[in-house]
């Protein structure tokens, strides 16, 4: 059986015209592309190259011109198996939570663009409050999952920092009695941070408006139904920040964190998580 070692050294030869060339694109020395040279021809039983010592240019035998285009089709061939074998460990299903207030256009992109590039990986995703999520985590019903939180609080395969800040609509008062907030179901980091600020401030709040959903939320906000808590990529333009204004200061940060359920990711789980760390930087 050909060495396919050496089939790539000799297609190496005649295409870089010289065994000193041909052996700095195999990171060999000169005398060991010669020696491989010489054992491929002791296996074929031919002479591959003609060896002339004035003639610094490679030329190719009849049986060396013969091989060569056998050579290249089976370097091709074990290529495209190498490729076929990189693509099998590159399949698999794994089961992705993204927060509630996750931009429901940033997530059909996400998921449109994985699909894409990864056609082999099927990705099942479950949206929902992150305090949901993270017991969905530890009873192992998602792979992974990108969860608000405090910062700092656990292990995680990577994290961003968010800045709150607090919005209302255009026209929305704020001196009143008592303060009309815009929040998301209980559970959920920013109304537990957004009641508590309230109360350490000593100003009297209710619940004016509560949603699963971060457009209701923004549409809420916009309609100068109440205040809000919301980080920065979920603020729109027809918001006003009114941090300034309510005497309370910017609240501290938290934190968008991509969870596993595993200490260690399988390869279908490493190319989901690299690709949503590719994708949180670059938006």
């Amino acid at each position: 059986m050909i060495d396919l070692a050496l089939l790539q050294t000799f297609v190496s030869v005649v295409d870089s015209g010289g065994f000193t060339r041909a052996g700095d694109r195999v990171n060999r020395t000169q005398s060991t592309v010669s020696q491989q040279i010489k054992k491929l021809e002791d296996q074929v039983g031919r002479a591959l190259l003609v060896r002339q010592r004035a003639c610094r240019s490679i030329q190719l035998t009849e049986d060396g011109e013969r091989l060569l285009g056998y050579a290249r089709r089976l370097l091709g061939l074990a290529r495209e198996v190498g490729d076929m074998m990189s693509c099998a460990e590159s399949r698999g299903v794994v089961s992705l939570g993204v927060p509630e207030d996750f931009p429901i256009d940033q997530l059909i992109s996400l998921i449109t663009g994985f699909n894409e590039r990864f056609p082999g990986i099927r990705l099942d995703i479950s949206n929902g409050l992150s305090i949901n999520l993270i017991s969905q985590m530890e009873r192992r019903e998602l792979d992974l999952a990108m969860v608000k939180r405090n910062m700092g609080e656990g292990e995680a395969v990577a994290t961003w920092s968010e800045n709150l800040s607090w919005v209302a609509g255009a026209n929305l008062l704020l001196e009143q009695e008592v303060i009309p907030l815009v929040v998301y179901a209980p559970g959920c980091l920013y109304r537990e941070r957004a009641i508590r600020a309230l109360e350490l401030a000593g100003k009297r709040w209710r619940i004016a408006f509560a949603s699963p959903s971060l457009t209701s939320i923004q549409a809420a906000v916009s309609a100068n139904i109440g205040l809000s808590l919301l980080p920065g990529n979920a603020i729109r333009s027809d918001h006003r920040i009114v941090s300034v204004e309510l005497g309370l200061g910017a609240p501290p940060p938290t934190e968008l964190a991509l969870i596993g359920a595993g200490r260690v990711l399988t390869n279908a789980q490493k190319i989901v998580a690299d690709f949503l760390i590719e994708q949180v930087l670059r938006s």
